[in-house]
């Protein structure tokens, strides 16, 4: 006999407080601080199931940092969510640094969302020939996908062969949303259509793993997932010196001994710490955080210019972020996108852009740091609960 206790849940309406404070309850764990919260656990249906209060994660606010973005042009002040003593100074130097030097300029190459099914053939030919097929069906696919959705556009279906198997992998726009359930409810409808004309009427998997969800990829670093954004900037030598204590050329020698240590590694980003920045980012904003193990990737690119100044870029290929959906709409979060002048329809380009400028802040921070010997004794000053 089963001895399970299952959580309490009210079939007709869950999203109360009474119901919240009955599974504290029923944990048997004095749950004061999980319990304090400012908002109706109404709002709440399409975020979480079996609400009972809140993690509670300190913000700090790092900042001016100046973006020269398409769609994001100004000073932004970032609210940072984090438990790591010294993250938000570091971040604050960085974009001080920059903001000093003229700012980010921040470009947003690409744009896409995937969902990659498999089709399961008898053999390689058959498997070519369904390609093929779908090549020449792709109207009628692309329509049937994007019945689902009013934001949803298809690009273009990837196709790769492995023996028997015929992996797609269909490439969306998502207008302000990640849209990783749009596109797979999109791409089921489309499968559905594939299965139903095509004479054979082949079988599929709806997710054949190259879409690579919440995990980082070398294709997705090639294909971009997200955006793909870049930030860049050139860091007069006078000013680095006075701010962080480093040259340009320990700087670019240091990028030398670092991009060899991350080929070493086998590593999924050549710079020092993005996703430090871009999980305080997410949590305060609303984003998935999961998505971090994709969005952190990144590749780092530096010059030293012929005026001795120091040029440094980093691209990320798969930057998932939004600003409408998931946990956007929730009331903290709500609050920091505004703070961003991001929330709502029309804001996840310029959003994307002041994540990528603040990666860079940190990138630039924290090297500095290492070289100049800040790193340890900042963490013995800021980073330790004495």
């Amino acid at each position: 006999m089963s001895n399970r206790r299952p959580v309490p849940r009210d079939p007709d309406n869950d999203y109360t407080r009474d119901q919240a404070s009955a599974r504290r309850d029923f944990t048997g764990t004095d749950l004061t601080h999980v319990g304090s919260y400012s908002f109706d656990p109404e709002v709440l249906p399409g975020n979480i199931e079996n609400f009972i209060g809140v993690a509670q994660v300190p913000i700090g606010l790092a900042g001016p940092l100046r973006v020269n973005g398409e769609y994001a042009d100004g000073e932004y002040y970032v609210p940072l969510a984090t438990t790591e003593g010294t993250l938000v100074a570091s971040y604050n130097r960085g974009m001080r640094l920059l903001s000093e030097a003229g700012g980010v300029t921040t470009t947003v190459v690409d744009d896409r969302m995937q969902r990659a099914p498999v089709f399961i053939l008898d053999d390689a030919r058959q498997s070519r020939d369904l390609a093929a097929w779908i090549r020449a069906h792709h109207n009628e696919i692309r329509a049937a996908a994007e019945s689902t959705t009013s934001i949803g556009k298809l690009i273009e279906v990837e196709q790769y062969h492995v023996g028997p198997l015929l992996y797609l992998r269909f490439d969306y726009t998502t207008g302000d949303a990640a849209g990783q359930n749009m596109v797979g409810r999109a791409t089921w409808a489309a499968c559905e259509w594939i299965a139903a004309n095509h004479p054979q009427h082949p079988r599929y998997v709806l997710s054949g793993a190259i879409d690579t969800d919440k995990k980082h990829s070398q294709l997705n670093v090639l294909r971009t997932r997200g955006k793909r954004v870049v930030a860049e900037a050139t860091i007069p030598a006078g000013l680095l010196e006075e701010r962080m204590g480093v040259t340009p050329m320990q700087l670019f020698r240091m990028r030398q001994v670092s991009q060899a240590g991350g080929i070493l590694a086998g590593s999924a980003n050549y710079g020092a710490h993005a996703a430090n920045g871009l999980a305080a980012l997410f949590i305060a904003t609303g984003q998935d955080a999961a998505n971090v193990a994709e969005s952190h990737t990144a590749i780092t690119y530096s010059q030293l210019t012929e005026d001795g100044d120091y040029y440094w870029s980093i691209t990320l290929p798969a930057l998932i972020v939004a600003t409408v959906g998931g946990g956007t709409g929730l009331p903290t979060q709500r609050e920091c996108l505004e703070l961003l002048g991001c929330a709502g329809p029309g804001r996840a380009k310029a959003f994307a852009e002041i994540c990528a400028a603040v990666v860079l802040a940190g990138e630039v921070s924290l090297a500095s740091a290492v070289l100049a010997g800040d790193w340890v004794t900042s963490h013995e000053r800021l980073g330790r609960n004495r």
